[in-house]
């Protein structure tokens, strides 16, 4: 009977954590549309990406703090909420600045569904069964995130708002399905809320998108003189140490600072930037093929299925090989294969069949980048009361590496007004961030070693 309640636990919370992570890049083959529709340039119409990220940042630790506090079926029916109210709102969208709104709210609620979720496994789940239901939560969250952009592409031939339409059912699904399946939980007025904490990242991120986005890689030098570039990240700089002491002093802290003591942590944590950074890359394929192959927007995003099979099939085999070969050996490996598609994209851009052979390769080095290896790190070097909260970390750190690509990329193409030089320049780029991921992973633990460490 409790694997039953469990069971259905756990499917109402995957179909929350797919929806919000579908929508992180189910926009991606409507954004030269909505670029029509409202008549907005190349680097204006990236912050339909990136606003979701930059508030899905915020959402994150905020709604997983309030979740201590108000309980988790409260603060989860709020999250799934607020992703519906946003969906309407894009919808009903008259103005590009109504999307960006609908956006944002979307990206608070989203940013709240998966640590909740990750907190009801914790609480609800035996010992035993808290790693296989992270590690299903995990895949999902990974996976749909790519898979977004391909039913993105299918949906847009009844035209873009049906990309957010879609969600308004699903919605009312999962806030039903939570009102009748998952427990209720107390409040705790112990917890404090940490509002210097929220207060500083939201500002941080704010100025960190914001900045990155103005660069104009055309001219990169006087770009980042501009008033419009380095104030913004200045002030990004000045706020990283400022909230690392704020968390550090904080009793309730909104981010787990004290796991990033350990070497292994900090070196997943930055791989994880680069991670987010590439998977913001793949946003963009459909938009890189209707420029290099002219095909058409629906079409396009299909051009994402060899990413999406390859991640889905590797996935498992990945997890299999995992305790063979230990993380180290296959995210190394995965790294290098994950360069070579990049680049392949990048300079073959303009040929259908290197095109699916780099795709291939990228999807193969994405499921061990977004892949059981790095929570795995996670979980062995977390102590067993913050292994939800090393998960959560990756998931914030992953969040900021798409949120810089996202805009990155955007400034990127933007500099080059939508040409096809811009995107390559884009994906030789994130080779180059793929080539610094696969250096990072020689400095973690062999499997004999991580298994001598493992809490």
């Amino acid at each position: 009977m409790a694997n039953q309640v469990e069971n259905r636990i756990l499917i109402i919370l995957l179909v929350g954590v797919f929806m919000g992570s579908l929508d992180i890049g189910i926009v991606g083959p409507a954004l030269p549309s909505i670029g029509i529709d409202f008549g907005v340039n190349d680097r204006l119409l990236s912050w339909v990406f990136t606003i979701y990220i930059l508030f899905f940042m915020i959402g994150t630790p905020l709604m997983a703090k309030l979740s201590d506090i108000y309980g988790r079926r409260r603060i989860y029916l709020v999250n799934i909420l607020l992703f519906l109210a946003g969906s309407v709102l894009t919808v009903v969208s008259v103005s590009f600045e109504m999307v960006l709104m609908g956006r944002a709210i979307q990206g608070v609620g989203a940013g709240g569904i998966f640590p909740v979720a990750n907190a009801f496994v914790g609480d609800i789940f035996p010992p035993e069964k808290r790693g296989g239901a992270l590690g299903i939560l995990s895949s999902v969250w990974g996976l749909s995130g790519v898979l977004g952009p391909v039913l993105g592409g299918l949906l847009l031939s009844y035209g873009w708002k049906w990309l957010f339409i879609i969600n308004i059912p699903i919605c009312l699904v999962v806030f039903l399905g939570s009102l009748y399946i998952l427990p209720i939980s107390n409040k705790n007025p112990d917890v404090k809320f940490d509002w210097p904490g929220i207060i500083v990242l939201g500002l941080l991120v704010s100025f960190l998108a914001y900045g990155i986005n103005q660069i104009d890689t055309s001219h990169l030098i006087s770009s980042f003189l501009s008033f419009s570039v380095w104030p913004f990240i200045v002030l990004c700089l000045i706020l990283i140490p400022i909230l690392l002491k704020v968390e550090m002093n904080s009793m309730d802290p909104l981010i787990q600072i004290d796991l990033l003591r350990s070497k292994e942590v900090k070196l997943v944590s930055t791989y994880m930037i680069g991670t987010g950074l590439i998977q913001a890359a793949t946003v963009f394929i459909p938009s890189l093929v209707i420029v290099a192959l002219a095909f058409g927007s629906s079409d396009a995003s299909l051009m994402l299925i060899p990413v999406v099979l390859t991640m889905a099939m590797g996935a498992p085999i990945i997890g299999r090989l995992l305790d063979s070969f230990g993380s180290r050996n296959i995210m190394f490996v995965g790294g290098i294969i994950m360069i070579v598609g990049l680049f392949i994209i990048s300079i073959f851009s303009e040929s259908f069949y290197p095109f699916i052979i780099g795709s291939i390769l990228v999807g193969i080095g994405m499921s061990t980048a977004i892949g059981s290896p790095p929570r795995y790190i996670m979980l062995v070097e977390s102590p067993p009361k913050e292994r939800a909260s090393g998960q959560a970390l990756i998931n914030l750190i992953t969040s900021g590496g798409q949120l810089i690509g996202g805009a990155l990329i955007g400034a990127v193409i933007g500099s080059y007004a939508g040409k096809l030089i811009g995107y390559e320049y884009a994906f030789i780029f994130m080779g180059s961030v793929a080539l610094i991921m696969t250096i990072l992973t020689l400095g973690l633990k062999s499997k004999d070693e991580q298994q001598k460490t493992s809490y």
